[in-house]
């Protein structure tokens, strides 16, 4: 599968960030955290009331999904992006907390991208309707926090050779927009 991928590691220092294009395809290796909306609404409140956060996400990715039951022999169950448009509107706080990568799937809004750019952040995708593919590439899974969330608590993940394409650079780049650029 390495061929034309581009392998990266957490955590993506500047240099990296700065050296992903839109349309790039990456294998990201490394840990990861996911937060759906529920956790990303608790975050931005704890965030707000000046509360310490269960988890230190600054300088982390954040993929928005949340597992399914791991069946026998498995440390997690489908594992499919959810829609990233979802959690536009807690963007700019996960941002300002210092998150330097999101993945999801679907296109995000001008502001989000304006957002990327502030930020040094990038924007991936991975594959809708992939879930039990992606969860061959998640080798660790833990809880760790927002339990009472179930599917929406908050998991990190330990990833090997997850795919992403980027969708969003911290150029101001948007692959749904530039569907047209260089090819790959």
């Amino acid at each position: 599968m390495n061929a034309g991928w581009r392998a990266i590691s957490t955590p993506i220092d500047d240099e990296t960030a700065a050296s992903l294009e839109t349309g790039d395809r990456v294998l990201l290796s490394g840990t990861i955290y996911t937060a759906r909306d529920k956790a990303h609404e608790r975050l931005a409140i704890m965030a707000g009331r000046k509360q310490a956060l269960p988890v230190d996400i600054a300088g982390q990715i954040i993929y928005y999904m949340g597992p399914s039951p791991a069946p026998p022999g498995r440390v997690i169950g489908a594992a499919g992006p959810t829609t990233s448009s979802r959690m536009d509107p807690f963007t700019g706080v996960m941002l300002e907390l210092g998150v330097r990568g999101m993945i999801g799937k679907g296109k995000r809004e001008r502001a989000i991208r304006d957002l990327c750019v502030r930020h040094r952040a990038v924007y991936f995708a991975t594959f809708g309707g992939a879930g039990a593919y992606l969860a061959l590439r998640v080798k660790e899974s833990a809880l760790v926090a927002f339990e009472d969330l179930g599917t929406e608590a908050i998991y990190r993940l330990r990833v090997e050779e997850f795919p992403l394409i980027v969708i969003n650079d911290i150029h101001g780049n948007d692959l749904y927009e530039n569907v047209s650029g260089k090819q790959r």
